[in-house]
C-alpha cells in the first residue's frame, strides 16, 4: 500500500508543477486556461501533500525513520515532570 502512495505522491507532485508552469505561462486574456491549470496545480499540490505525510507516518509506524521528539502534554506528566 505504501508503494501506492508514493507512487501517488509522485504523480501528484508532477501534475502540480506541469499545470502550475501551464497556469503561470499563459496568456492573461485566457483566463479560462489559466483558471483550469491553476485548480489542478492545487489539487496536485494538496494531494501531493497529504500522501507526503502518510509516507512519514508510515515510516515512522514501521520504523524505518526514528519518531520525532515531542512534547508530553501536562495532564500526562508525573510530579517530577517525566512522561508517564
Amino acid at each position: 500500500m505504501s508503494k501506492l502512495i508514493a507512487v501517488l505522491n509522485v504523480i501528484a507532485w508532477s501534475g502540480f508543477w506541469a499545470f502550475g508552469y501551464l497556469a503561470l505561462s499563459a496568456d492573461v486574456e485566457n483566463t479560462g486556461q489559466i483558471m483550469v491549470a491553476g485548480v489542478l496545480a492545487v489539487a496536485g499540490a494538496a494531494i501531493g501533500l497529504f500522501t507526503y505525510l502518510q509516507l512519514v507516518r508510515h515510516s515512522e509506524a514501521t520504523g524505518y525513520s526514528k519518531r520525532r521528539n515531542r512534547a508530553v502534554p501536562e495532564h500526562l506528566r508525573d510530579d517530577e515532570g517525566e512522561a508517564v
